[in-house]
């Protein structure tokens, strides 16, 4: 009888697998990752999304939707087929592969349950980011209006949930580059992209979940480290005013304890201190209880780390100081490399965990200490394998462009501050600045706020700087990586140089560093996301030529520490689209240098640095 049930449920469970494989499969002709190629449909992206804010009780929405697209102020109808959730509308592994326009809105549907268990709870429905501009409706009741195609957020819809199936509907809207998106955040995406920009994003593109919580609960978590008295100071949002504890654990067992209320903070002092640093990535378990008349009403499992970056300045006479970067009070050369968070198949979509983490080791295991992550806000998972593996991260501000935008870049000048435009567009900006260092505050990983790259939508240097530096003292400010320079703003100058790696600009009370150089050519047959022009610097057809060249950069970057360089990130980690400049093929499948050799130079550049 045993048998016969398991038959049963292994035949429901494959003609479930056949029926949502016959409303999908991948569309185009271009290259895909091995995880692309391997994808379950039926799993996509199970694991936890939010690795610092962890809830035991949850529901992955993932998977398969009904999508439309319709002209704007057109409603939703009905469904034009099924798109793979959260795969961006134009990618392959959506299923669709189409563009979205200014004029058109994109809809996603879906039904789901309330688990029983879940009565009398407050119900959050959860988005790790949608681009660009989305509206949420449960039930045909209104439940959020959201902009920003980075950030995550969250919503009650506890009001409009009905008991058995419910009816999720998500309107996005996206023009991208279109005149009608003045000064929208997007990076590097573009509708007919030129050769340094790459395929549009629409849409969901991170994890949407469900969960179960109390009337009053933790909303947010803020965890700040200090080395110099060791100890975690903790913030507490809610939305209703209440106590906490705070456990810290290392190796499972407790090492410190704290108390406070969601408008105070707690402090948290660490016995016999473990810091994090690329070498030794120690992380802290913590737990905070939100407790209410002496019961928890909520509990959350986070982690963080002990670390500081600071400035480490020689002399204190301008003319002869030489400034460093260090971490945890010791000067560290950060050597590391540029990641566009692109992907053949999936384009701002990982195909799974582990290909998300598979980038970071590569980049570890070949001698970088760092990662600039580019015009790119990740989802959250990826700066939890930077955290647990040891990566430093700067992270860039996502350009935010207009085509009516026309603002002149001055490699190697300095400029005078600019107010090249309208307060609208600044005050969007800055509103999904403030949201991405929200989200991003208490990953220890990343150590730079890169606010502009290049001239890109750049405006009001000084005034974001300076607020940036104000709202997050704890990381240092790099105002405009390779971009329009303005003295005396920021804690970093920084140069982009191609091929080889130059200094455009120094100033003896900042720290000098090259943001981009190398870009070194090599096409890989099979592995190209195109067959015509390709991007990039010189034409290597062999390891051995690759590797001559880049040791020879590696040279010109050890040669510039006596100049007061600090740091470098050499681009880039893997091919891009129409760019055949990266260590990697863009499906992440041939590795165009020598492991052995990189590790050996990118170690001799480190170690080189006193």
């Amino acid at each position: 009888m045993f048998f016969l049930f398991r038959l049963l449920v292994g035949i429901i469970l494959i003609s479930f697998s056949i029926s949502a494989f016959a409303h999908w499969k991948p569309v185009g002709d271009k290259i895909k990752t091995t995880w692309g190629e391997n994808l379950n449909i039926n799993n996509v992206l199970p694991e936890y999304p939010r690795p610092q804010m962890i809830r035991s009780e949850w529901k992955n929405l993932n998977g398969l939707w009904n999508y439309a697209i319709t002209t704007i102020g057109e409603s939703y109808k009905n469904p034009d087929g099924k798109i793979l959730v959260p795969f961006a509308l134009e990618s392959s592994l959506s299923g669709v592969g189409k563009a979205l326009d200014g004029k058109h809105w994109l809809w996603y549907e879906r039904t789901f349950e309330i688990p029983t268990k879940w009565e009398n709870k407050r119900i959050l429905l959860n988005f790790g980011a949608v681009d660009w501009k989305c509206e949420i409706f449960v039930n045909g009741k209104s439940c959020v209006t959201h902009e920003g195609g980075y950030t995550p957020f969250s919503v009650d819809i506890t009001d409009a949930i009905n008991k058995g199936k419910n009816t999720l509907l998500v309107k996005v809207e996206d023009p991208t580059n279109d005149t009608n998106s003045p000064h929208q955040p997007r990076g590097k995406q573009a509708l007919n992209p030129p050769w340094y920009m790459y395929t549009a994003i629409s849409g969901i593109w991170q994890t949407v979940w469900l969960e179960p919580v109390e009337k009053n609960y933790i909303k947010n978590i803020k965890i700040t480290s200090n080395i110099d008295k060791p100890s975690f100071i903790i913030e507490v949002s809610t939305n209703n005013k209440a106590p906490f504890e705070v456990d810290v654990l290392a190796n499972e067992e407790i090492v410190a304890k704290a108390t406070g209320t969601s408008d105070k903070k707690a402090f948290a002092f660490i016995k016999n201190a473990k810091l994090w640093s690329p070498e030794n990535p120690f992380l802290y378990d913590i737990v905070v209880r939100l407790k209410e008349n002496g019961k928890t009403v909520d509990s959350i499992k986070s982690y963080s780390a002990l670390r500081k970056i600071s400035l480490h300045y020689t002399d204190k006479d301008p003319t002869k100081a030489k400034v460093k970067i260090s971490l945890n009070n010791k000067p560290l050369f950060i050597y590391g490399i540029v990641d566009q968070g692109y992907w053949p198949d999936g384009l701002y979509t990982a195909p799974s965990d582990e290909a998300l983490k598979f980038d970071i080791q590569t980049a570890k295991k070949l001698g970088f200490n760092a990662i600039r992550k580019h015009i790119k806000v990740e989802t959250a998972r990826w700066y939890y394998h930077c955290d647990k593996l040891g990566m430093l991260v700067w992270q860039d501000m996502p350009s935010a462009m207009n085509p009516l935008q026309k603002l002149t870049w001055k490699p190697g000048q300095y400029v005078d501050d600019h107010n090249a435009l309208p307060q609208e567009w600044i005050n969007r900006y800055k509103t999904e600045l403030q949201s991405m260092v929200n989200s991003l505050y208490s990953h220890p990983c990343i150590v730079i706020w890169v606010l502009f790259n290049e001239s890109w939508g750049q405006s009001n240097t000084s005034e974001f700087t300076n607020w940036i530096k104000a709202y997050d003292p704890t990381r240092l400010i790099n105002p405009a990586s390779g971009g329009n320079q303005t003295a005396n703003v920021g804690d970093i100058v920084d140069s982009h140089n191609y091929p080889e790696p130059k200094i455009r600009y120094f100033e003896s009370m900042k720290a000098n560093v090259i943001g981009e150089f190398g870009a070194l050519h090599c096409v890989v047959k099979d592995h190209m996301w195109t067959t015509g022009k390709t991007w990039g610097f010189g034409k290597f057809e062999n390891q051995k030529q690759m590797h001559a060249q880049y040791n020879e950069y590696a040279n010109s970057v050890i040669s510039l520490m006596d100049l007061g360089l600090c740091g470098a990130m050499y681009f880039e980690l893997y091919d891009v689209e129409r760019e055949a400049n990266g260590i990697m093929t863009y499906d992440r499948k041939i590795l165009k240098f020598d492991e052995k050799e990189m590790l050996k130079t990118n170690q001799k550049i480190i170690n080189s640095f006193k």
